[in-house]
């Protein structure tokens, strides 16, 4: 199941965002608009709705969250984008990977 929201997601929120990987959730988000799309099976299903919503593809980047260890990655094949500077599936930019972090523990606070 896929949400897309701009408020924190809640504990029963984020139990849907589970069925997908049961301990992983894969979350797309724009940094500029605050906006988070979580629990797709691929990073692309996410972006697409962004993008459908009006989010500027150098404003988005993909990674994810383990709710065991509560490790937040940067890791997705969205975020190879040689045009934005980003030549990895890591987010290689400082700024955005600490304002993705920064959003990942704003939407996921229920469960950080």
């Amino acid at each position: 199941m896929i949400i897309t929201k701009s408020r924190p997601f809640t504990k029963k929120e984020v139990e849907k965002l589970k069925e997908q990987f049961d301990v992983y959730i894969k979350t797309v988000i724009d940094v500029k608009r605050d906006i988070c799309s979580a629990g797709m099976n691929r990073h692309f299903e996410g972006e697409e709705i962004l993008l459908e919503q009006g989010s500027k593809q150098s404003n988005i980047w993909g990674g994810g969250i383990d709710l065991e260890t509560k490790t937040i990655d940067f890791n997705s094949f969205i975020n190879i984008r040689p045009n934005d500077n980003n030549n990895s599936n890591e987010i290689q930019s400082k700024d955005i990977r600490i304002k993705y972090e920064e959003l990942t523990k704003f939407f996921f606070q229920e469960v950080l």
